[in-house]
């Protein structure tokens, strides 16, 4: 692991999903004007950047991850002035912006992509993917990540486009020296503009098999692996992205998004000359997957979790710098999928927090999991908000799956759990909005919300502020090293952070039995989610231990 220290690698990262946050206009959408009313609290968490979703001009098929214009913000999140007003914002409470580059496909409403189905001739047609099929069938058997093929066959021409994502977002062709160009130019303005950081979305994709040869697996995530992702020209492309963009902002931090990056592969993204910042892999993310992928739920380990943890600690042990995430706005909230999300809410929220902020790697925290925000419950299809969900309820009823069974794997897995309105207040709308929210609020937002937890000492908020103010304190939280103790029961995560002679015992037991300590304790507690300690770890009892 590279031992250059970085503002990067100690930061705690606080994701905000716009649409969701705060509305300041009463339409029922999340906006820029509402981050900015609530600067203060964000500045309050003591958090040192914000990264936000995508908030450019988009059709909004897969919440804004279809771009349709990189240069102008989306009309209902805003204009430019408010933009530049939110920058300011946080740099003046010493806080950075990390923006959401989406550079594997754009919108099919862009005009580079209206321009290159025009005809086959077109300059703009190697901007994206387009064969001929295979008689009356696709170029190949890819599946798209949202349900049926990845092709879509244009009548204009008579050839197909790849979109590995919705119909409506084609994949953009890197192959392509003139579109590389085009992606380096909207790269540096938003630099020049003083944004902080780039997260690069799906950057794993962006070189993939142009040969196009048949999957040969039903393994979707292997697909992912040996098809879409970590193609042939992948460093290539990042070392001239870095070259021709990054090498200008010396202190802009990179962190790519990657499906199908290994603990094998990694370390192709993160060359320190040529390479990344860091990744976010999804070796927990995907391990409760089937298959069949997002609706093939299948069941995990206590002893899988904490594998997906070392082994990619191992990966960066001597170059490289991992991310630490449990949730985002791809994946169910962070306690209803780790945690229990019933009667032990509470303290395993804040065992969540002790994890987040306790392992090596740059903490990323998803808006609402300092509050301990839950799942959404769906009743029906009809009520899901995302594309990802809909295609996947039309393939799994071809496959004669009743919709009683598809909402319960949703309500599970799907995304729509972490894109509720965030919970400020008990009021009817949750002080979100005061128009009619563009998606349901959760209907716990009586007894979970930021109002009532600013109130209480021992909320889940308080408790997120006293962690992050105990790793700021202690380098030996971001930069030691970890070791994991290995004789423990099933259900307790125990692991060192040591550097120098300063060296912490971090303890979690995920389980509702009482464990025993997995070593005679010595040394100070300095912090723990409940308010004295015991002979014994309790039900998701979190425990940090300074030796």
């Amino acid at each position: 692991m590279s031992s250059a220290k970085s503002w990067w690698k100690e930061a705690i990262v606080y994701q905000v999903y716009p649409r969701s946050f705060k509305d300041s206009n009463a339409d029922g959408v999340g906006d820029l004007r509402g981050i900015i009313q609530q600067l203060d609290y964000i500045q309050s968490l003591g958090i040192d950047a914000v990264w936000l979703n995508p908030i450019f001009k988009s059709p909004n098929d897969d919440g804004g991850y279809d771009i349709s214009d990189y240069y102008s913000i989306q009309p209902e999140f805003g204009t430019m002035q408010d933009f530049d007003e939110l920058l300011q914002g946080l740099h003046q409470r010493g806080l950075k912006l990390i923006m959401d580059l989406v550079l594997n496909h754009s919108s099919d409403e862009h005009p580079w992509f209206q321009e290159s189905k025009k005809s086959t001739t077109n300059p703009y047609r190697d901007f994206y993917f387009w064969r001929p099929g295979k008689g009356s069938n696709p170029p190949n058997n890819w599946p798209s990540f949202f349900g049926g093929s990845a092709w879509q066959l244009d009548e204009t021409t008579g050839e197909y486009y790849l979109h590995l994502f919705s119909k409506k977002q084609p994949d953009l062709n890197w192959e392509s020296p003139a579109l590389r160009q085009e992606i380096f130019k909207l790269m540096h303005f938003w630099l020049k503009k003083g944004v902080d950081g780039l997260r690069l979305d799906v950057i794993s994709a962006i070189s993939k098999r142009t040969d196009f040869p048949d999957t040969d697996t039903h393994d979707f995530n292997e697909t992912i692996r040996k098809y879409y992702s970590n193609g042939p020209r992948l460093r290539e492309f990042i070392a001239e992205t870095k070259r021709n963009v990054l090498v200008h902002y010396p202190n802009v931090m990179t962190v790519g998004e990657g499906p199908g990056i290994t603990p094998l592969n990694a370390l192709d993204y993160l060359d320190e000359k040529e390479g990344l910042n860091m990744i976010f892999h999804f070796g927990h993310m995907f391990m409760d997957q089937g298959s069949g992928g997002r609706f093939d739920p299948i069941p995990w380990t206590m002893n899988d979790f904490k594998k997906v943890f070392k082994t990619w600690d191992d990966a960066f042990a001597a170059k490289g710098w991992g991310s630490i995430f449990l949730g985002n706005h791809d994946f169910a909230r962070m306690v209803s999928r780790w945690g229990n999300d019933r009667e032990h809410w509470e303290k395993s929220s804040k065992l969540l927090i002790t994890l987040l902020l306790s392992m090596r790697g740059t903490t990323f925290i998803y808006q609402g999991d300092e509050i301990g925000m839950t799942n959404t419950t769906l009743r029906s299809v009809t009520e899901s908000k995302d594309i990802e969900t809909q295609n996947g309820w039309r393939e799994a009823n071809k496959l004669g799956m009743s919709e009683a069974e598809f909402i319960h794997r949703a309500n599970y897995s799907g995304r729509d759990n972490a894109r509720t309105p965030m919970q400020w207040t008990e009021e009817e709308k949750a002080g979100f909005t005061v128009g009619i929210p563009w998606m349901p609020i959760n209907s716990n937002k009586d007894t979970i919300n930021v109002k009532q937890q600013e109130q209480v000492s021992g909320s889940i908020l308080s408790y997120f502020k006293e962690m992050a103010q105990l790793k700021k304190k202690n380098h030996a939280l971001t930069y030691g090293s970890y070791t994991m103790l290995t004789d423990t029961p099933d259900r307790l995560f125990a692991y060192y952070r040591q550097e120098g002679k300063e060296k912490f015992l971090v303890m979690l037991n995920f389980s509702e039995e009482n464990l025993n300590f997995p070593i005679p304790l010595t040394g100070k507690r300095v912090i723990g989610n409940y308010p004295d300690t015991s002979e014994k770890l309790r039900a998701w009892e979190a425990l940090i231990y300074k030796l």
